[in-house]
C-alpha cells in the first residue's frame, strides 16, 4: 500500500460545522424522497435459522478524559436505537439504512447526552455512542455476502488500542443522517440483523434463510504509522476479505477498505 503525504486537517468554526451539518441533513432527506431504492423496514421477532456471523462488544470502557456517565447514557441510547432495528429483514434487492430505521435521535425520544467525536476531540451530544452499534453491524456485515453501499469512519484515531479484538478501521461511524451505514442485499435470499443488550455487552447476529457456503475471513494488511511533514502522525491499513469455498477449495481475495486517519496521540509512547 503506497501512502502519500497527508495534508494537515482543516479546523472549522463551530458555526460552520453546525450549518454544514444541517445542510447535509436536508440534502440527504431530499435524496430519500427522490430515491427509488427499496428500503428494508420489515421486522420479525422470529429469527432466521441460519447463523452467518455473530459479535459482541463491551458496553463500558474506561477511556482517558471521558466521564463514565456519558458511557452509561450511551447504553440507554443503544437500547432506544436497538428497539428500532432488532429483527429487521433485508430481502433481496432491499437496502438497510441505519438512519432510515432509527430516525433522528432527540431528547423527546428519550436519547441522552453521550460521547461523540468532533475533529479529533471528545465531546458530548444527544444520542452519542450509537457508533458502537454501527461498528458492530459493519464488522458482522463484511463477513457475509451482503454489500456495504455506504459507510464512513472517523478521520481521527483518538485513543490508543486497548484490548482491541478486531483490526483498526473495522467500524462505521454514524451521525444523523448523511453519515449513514447502508447495506444492500444483492443475493437471492433474505438476511436478518438481530441485536440485544445484557449487563456487559452489546450483542449482534446476522442470520440468513439458508447456510452460506463460503468461509469468510477478514485480514488486516499493510498497517503502519507515518509522521507527516507538518509534525503530526497518521495511521493507515487495509482490510481484506478472503473467501474460501469448502467444496472446491477455491480462494478469492477482495479489498474491503483502505483506512487513513489523523492520530491524536504519539504512537511511539507506551
Amino acid at each position: 500500500m503506497e501512502v502519500k503525504q497527508v495534508a494537515k486537517p482543516i479546523k472549522r468554526s463551530k458555526l460552520r460545522r453546525k450549518l454544514g451539518k444541517e445542510y447535509y441533513c436536508l440534502k440527504e432527506r431530499v435524496n430519500w424522497l427522490r430515491s427509488d431504492q427499496k428500503w428494508a423496514m420489515e421486522r420479525s421477532k422470529v429469527r432466521l435459522h441460519a447463523l452467518v456471523k455473530s459479535h459482541q462488544s463491551f458496553l463500558l470502557r474506561r477511556l482517558k478524559d471521558v466521564d463514565m456517565h456519558l458511557q452509561r447514557n450511551k447504553v440507554t441510547n443503544l437500547q432506544l436505537a436497538l428497539d428500532c432495528i432488532d429483527g429487521v429483514i433485508i430481502k433481496p434487492g432491499e437496502t438497510f439504512s441505519f438512519w432510515k430505521m432509527v430516525g433522528r435521535p432527540t431528547k423527546s425520544k428519550g436519547y441522552l447526552e453521550g460521547m461523540t467525536l468532533s475533529e479529533g476531540k471528545v465531546t458530548s451530544g444527544t444520542g452519542g455512542g450509537l457508533c458502537q452499534m454501527g461498528n458492530l453491524i459493519y464488522w458482522m456485515t463484511i463477513h457475509t455476502p451482503l454489500v456495504v453501499t455506504k459507510r464512513w469512519r472517523h478521520s481521527y484515531d483518538v485513543f490508543p488500542d486497548v484490548n482491541r479484538k478486531i483490526p483498526f478501521g473495522s467500524g462505521a461511524t454514524l451521525s444523523y443522517n448523511y453519515i449513514d451505514l447502508q447495506i444492500t442485499n444483492e443475493s437471492d435470499q433474505a438476511f436478518q440483523i438481530n441485536l440485544w443488550l445484557d449487563d456487559t455487552h452489546l450483542h449482534g447476529q446476522i442470520c440468513a434463510e439458508n447456510s452460506i457456503e463460503d468461509e469468510i475471513i477478514i485480514e488486516e494488511r499493510n498497517h503502519l504509522f507515518r509522521q507527516q511533514w507538518w509534525g503530526g502522525y497518521t495511521r493507515h491499513n487495509e482490510i481484506w476479505r478472503i473467501k474460501t469455498n469448502p467444496d472446491s477449495g477455491e480462494v478469492s481475495e477482495e479489498l474491503v477498505t483502505a483506512n487513513h486517519a489523523f492520530m491524536m496521540y504519539n504512537p511511539l509512547l507506551e
